[in-house]
């Protein structure tokens, strides 16, 4: 999954896109590094982020959606009204990082489309996520949480075998809070949903390689921690380097097999 934010303010690629056009001309480049779909956001969730209106967020994802038309593409949002636009433009996925609970109407849109649904933990809300996120046991909480989420949106008229999951790495999560849940994958896997993880760049990753202020992770570690999750069983991977992950999975897919093909 390929991460195109079109935000002034994203962590780590805020402000790349000058224009709709650039941000079409860098999805499909991703599309051709061998990304199965790319994740169009318009609303920075980064730590301390502010909000956006829902007229802005469509002002800026509307004209790159309508530029990828065909193309496999989801919707990053929150917003119920972004999502259903967006899936009347094409996107075959909603990726709702409050997991149904940021607007009470996001259910029925993502139902009544028949999109696909990625449902993502997050401790708090972006703005104040960091300051000081506690678990008694991160793994099992965030577990718990994403399975009563997954019963709440079957619940509403989502089939079950449309939904994924996310652990949300860096969302209201401690550095060695992110690489427990990593490692503790498996216990999620076993909800029989298919497991996303946004590791790319991320800040842990230059934090565990010895950088105690790290902003942001390198591609190489970012790498490294993509396989290290799809060893724990996750099944989908939301990045910004397409090619170096497709190519480096690939070959953590073959070694898993014992084969070339």
């Amino acid at each position: 999954m390929g991460i195109v934010n079109v935000t002034p303010d994203s962590f780590s690629d805020g402000g790349r896109f000058a224009s709709a056009e650039a941000a079409v001309l860098a999805a499909r480049e991703m599309l051709d590094d061998g990304a199965a779909i790319v994740d169009v956001g318009g609303e920075s969730t980064r730590p301390g982020s502010a909000g956006v209106t829902l007229d802005e967020e469509l002002r800026r994802v509307v004209p790159v959606l309508e530029g990828l038309a065909g193309a496999p593409v989801s919707i990053d949002t929150a917003k119920a009204g972004v999502a259903r636009r967006a899936v009347a433009l094409g996107a075959q996925l909603v990726n709702d990082v409050t997991a149904l609970r940021g607007d009470p109407a996001m259910a029925g849109v993502v139902a009544d489309s028949g999109a696909y649904l990625c449902l993502m933990h997050m401790q708090g809300e972006p703005r104040s996520m960091q300051h000081s996120p506690r678990y008694e046991d991160v793994v099992s909480e965030v577990v718990a949480f994403l399975e009563e989420r997954l019963a709440v949106a079957v619940d509403s008229g989502i089939p079950e075998d449309r939904v994924c999951l996310d652990p949300g790495i860096g969302f209201g999560k401690t550095a060695d809070q992110n690489l427990e849940l990593v490692r503790g994958l498996g216990t999620l896997v076993a909800l029989g949903r298919p497991v996303v993880v946004g590791l790319s760049r991320k800040s842990t990753i230059g934090k565990a390689l010895g950088h105690a202020e790290a902003r942001r992770g390198s591609v190489e570690g970012s790498v490294g921690a993509a396989v290290a999750a799809f060893d724990r069983g996750a099944a989908i991977f939301r990045v910004h380097d397409v090619r170096e992950h497709v190519e480096a999975l690939a070959l953590a897919a073959a070694v898993e097999r014992g084969a070339i093909a």
